[in-house]
């Protein structure tokens, strides 16, 4: 389990740098290695497959859960048995720490 699943997200109103492309590389080793970047380093991604409807649910409901404590929300896309999820800090136009924090909770859902 990551270190990150013990931090807490610290509110972002801008005025921070975006993580560099070294420091995104380095939090997404600390991830499931199915959380990828985009080429622009400006957001992290996820696909998560379930067996039908009761289940992709239940997660959504549980990363809803995470995102309200932490208070830094992902862009979802939700089918019948699949959930995509999106993480950026829009207020940096790019990541923060939080996305990573946020993805390292997400990732040690059982």
């Amino acid at each position: 389990m990551s270190d990150l699943t013990q931090k807490q997200c610290v509110p972002c109103e801008g005025g921070v740098p975006a993580l560099s492309a070294k420091e995104v590389q380095h939090y997404l080793k600390q991830l499931h290695k199915s959380w990828a970047a985009n080429a622009e380093n400006t957001e992290i991604r996820r696909a998560f497959d379930f067996k039908d409807f009761y289940r992709t649910m239940s997660f959504v409901n549980a990363v809803a859960h995470i995102a309200n404590r932490e208070d830094h929300h992902p862009d979802l896309e939700v089918g019948y048995s699949y959930c995509r999820i999106r993480y950026s800090t829009h207020a940096i136009k790019g990541l923060s720490e939080n996305d990573f924090i946020c993805a390292a909770k997400i990732d040690a859902l059982p």
